[in-house]
């Protein structure tokens, strides 16, 4: 497909979806499948940066408190008039919180969100009995 059929596809109907195995290595791997994806968008370097750190953030937060499996998708639309990348990873929901041994240190955990804030044009979250859906659209162009 052409770069000028994916700017005129519906947003939906061009979209990438990658599995999330709850296993060591998982964010570095979707990260570089991810990147060879933005790389045939054309997107702008600083773009491209800001959506795998929104892809890092919402695939830890998967792995790390929800239930497998877990899925992410990517696809393209506009957002304010502008091109932006639909990023969205869904899961089973919230695993059973750790017990008090195994509590996150706050020092280095607990900011992913944020991050997504503040590099989305638009988050949020969509949840139903059985799943839960994180989102997060950041402007490329």
């Amino acid at each position: 497909m052409s770069v000028a059929q994916l700017e005129a596809a519906p947003h939906r109907a061009v979209h990438h979806a990658f599995p999330l195995p709850h296993s060591p290595g998982t964010v570095s791997a979707v990260r570089h499948r991810v990147r060879a994806v933005l790389g045939t968008w054309n997107l702008p370097a600083d773009a491209a940066d800001d959506v795998l750190l929104v892809v890092s953030e919402l695939v830890t937060n998967a792995l790390v408190h929800a239930r497998p499996p877990a899925t992410l998708r990517l696809w393209r639309l506009p957002v304010e008039g502008r091109r932006a990348v639909h990023v969205e990873v869904t899961d089973l929901g919230p695993a059973a919180p750790p017990g008090p041994e195994a509590a996150p240190d706050p020092d280095e955990h607990g900011r992913g969100l944020g991050i997504v804030n503040a590099l989305s044009a638009r988050c949020g979250v969509r949840a139903d009995s059985g799943w839960t859906s994180r989102w997060a659209e950041v402007l490329a162009g």
